[in-house]
């Protein structure tokens, strides 16, 4: 046995030295395949261009009084990055890509600052002016970036291949890839960016940079003409006085200012007495749960209301009792909704409480489900339409009972969720979901990060009162001082509203839409829910 043990090994070792010669050779091969070495070329040809377009890829250019500097950014989704310091950062998605365009304003020159501010020159003439720098810049950009592109790409491919026909290959790549990215910019190019952008900074200075809600795409010379106002905003706040711009708001517009789910939160009042003030509002509209509990200890706090000057609109939510909504209902400004339609500020508004009272979630109306909601909206809703009466907007506090007001109207606002969301119904009414305003109170520092304070602005044609756009602004938990603005077109206002089909069965008990709210409190309050319990 051992001895045909020996026999196998040997016979085994015997031929090892032939299989080991072919696996190099096959590798060597491979190496030296005329592909193998057409896609090395190109690799090195493409590494060296990107680097050189991104080095060439920077230019400082004079737009009006200010110096502007732009470079080209490597970036997973393309777009253009607007820093206007200290202002902050306007987001544009113009383009698909790894390239994103960011400009930045990096100097003044005061003299000619001080000119603009207080001359009397034509704004046509500053507008012509601004704009043909900016194209020049933008020119001077491409050019030197796809300039150096180059250059990098052959002397990449010639020290690494020590060949400059295959540098030249390398750079025939570089050129291929340029053309490839600048077709993908050109097909991805969305002109709607510009009437869209993302705001982040202070927010106190957010409606200076943002502007008014209107389509900056049909009407290119409105464009131009706010491009120059920027610039000239930007001037005086640079300026000695150091005077924030005035913002002067569309007349063509209504400016709505929704909030909601505040629960006890003082630092709301703040926030939305600032947001009304820098963005002029028109009116509030508060879609429930300014309290906690509806308890009357708790109804002083709805006596900030008056401090805001402007109309504001209120719907109960199911944290708050009807000894909040009357004490809501005693401020001077304040115009309480509860199955009514009120016009207020050339709006018509339809506006009903939550039925449920459940501020700890042990009262009786806490078993209520979202069919039961939803078929009582839609009961709500026949109940509207039989009156002949159609709204502008309705508001609702539970976005459940909200559906049922679907092709009722264009717009339903509702809260409840503490996370803003908006969604086209297949009826062509929009729901919107407004965040929390006041960060769910103290809820919101039961999660492990606290809950952002949101409210957003809505702009109304005043011709025909449909939604135009709308502006979301989002604060850090606890109200930091910094806020981001995104910016949103409405695609089709005055897209028609169709009837939404009655339900197959009925969902709901005849007692549950005539369910009367509670008076605080329905049993003595529980001890403080567990987190996420307190909606």
């Amino acid at each position: 046995m051992p001895d045909r043990l020996r026999a196998v090994v040997s016979t085994i070792r015997s031929r090892l030295p032939r299989l080991r010669p072919s696996v190099p050779s096959k590798l060597s091969a491979l190496a030296s395949s005329r592909w193998t070495r057409l896609l090395a070329v190109l690799a090195v040809g493409l590494a060296g261009g990107l680097v050189g377009l991104l080095l060439g890829g920077r230019v400082v250019t004079a737009v009006g009084p200010t110096d502007v500097s732009l470079a080209l950014r490597p970036s997973w989704s393309g777009g253009t990055v607007v820093q206007v310091p200290p202002l902050g950062a306007l987001r544009l998605d113009t383009h698909a890509g790894p390239v994103a365009l960011e400009a930045r304003v990096t100097d003044l020159r005061p003299d000619s600052a001080r000119e603009l501010i207080e001359g009397d020159g034509d704004v046509s003439e500053l507008t012509d002016q601004i704009t043909d720098q900016l194209r020049h810049g933008v020119m001077i950009l491409l050019l030197r970036a796809a300039a150096l592109a180059l250059a990098v790409s052959f002397l990449t491919g010639l020290v690494v291949f020590r060949s400059w026909r295959r540098a030249l290959a390398g750079t025939g790549g570089a050129v291929a890839g340029l053309t490839g990215l600048a077709l993908l910019s050109w097909t991805t190019f969305n002109p709607h960016a510009i009437a869209e952008p993302r705001y982040t900074g202070l927010l106190a200075n957010a409606p200076q940079v943002v502007g008014d809600a209107r389509s900056i795409v049909e009407r290119f010379s409105a464009y131009r003409a706010q491009l120059a106002r920027l610039v000239g905003n930007v001037s005086k706040l640079y300026s000695v006085t150091s005077t924030l711009p005035t913002y002067e708001p569309d007349p063509s517009t209504i400016r709505l200012l929704h909030v909601s789910d505040i629960h006890l939160n003082p630092a709301a009042w703040s926030v939305i007495r600032s947001v009304s003030t820098q963005f002029k509002v028109n009116l509030i509209v508060d879609s429930g749960d300014l309290t906690d509990h509806g308890s009357r200890p708790e109804d002083r706090f709805a006596e900030e209301i008056e401090s805001l000057k402007v109309p504001y609109v209120f719907v109960r939510g199911n944290h708050d009792s009807r000894g909040t909504q009357r004490a809501v209902d005693r401020q001077k400004n304040a115009i309480v909704l509860d199955d009514a339609v009120r016009e207020i500020e050339g709006l018509r508004i339809y506006g009903v409480g939550d039925p449920r009272y459940t501020p700890d979630k042990t009262t009786r109306d806490d078993n209520v489900g979202a069919e039961q909601l939803r078929a009582r909206g839609a009961q709500l809703a026949a109940k509207l339409r039989s009156s002949g009466t159609v709204p502008d907007l309705a508001v609702v506090h539970a976005p459940e009972e909200a559906r049922g007001f679907s092709g009722t109207t264009p717009l339903i606002l509702s809260g409840h969720a503490h996370k803003r969301s908006t969604t086209l119904l297949p009826t062509g009414t929009r729901l919107f979901v407004q965040g929390s305003t006041g960060g769910a109170g103290l809820r919101g520092l039961e999660q492990e990060q606290p809950t952002p304070i949101e409210l957003s602005i809505l702009y109304f044609s005043r011709k025909d009162h449909r939604l135009q756009g709308w502006d979301d602004i989002r604060l850090g938990g606890l109200g930091l001082a910094s806020a981001q603005i995104e910016r949103h077109l409405e695609p089709k206002p005055d897209r028609t509203i169709s009837p939404a089909a009655p339900p197959a069965t009925p969902t709901v008990s005849p007692s549950f839409p005539s369910l009367p709210p509670s008076e605080w409190p329905t049993r003595t309050p529980a001890s403080p829910t567990p987190s996420g319990e307190g909606r």
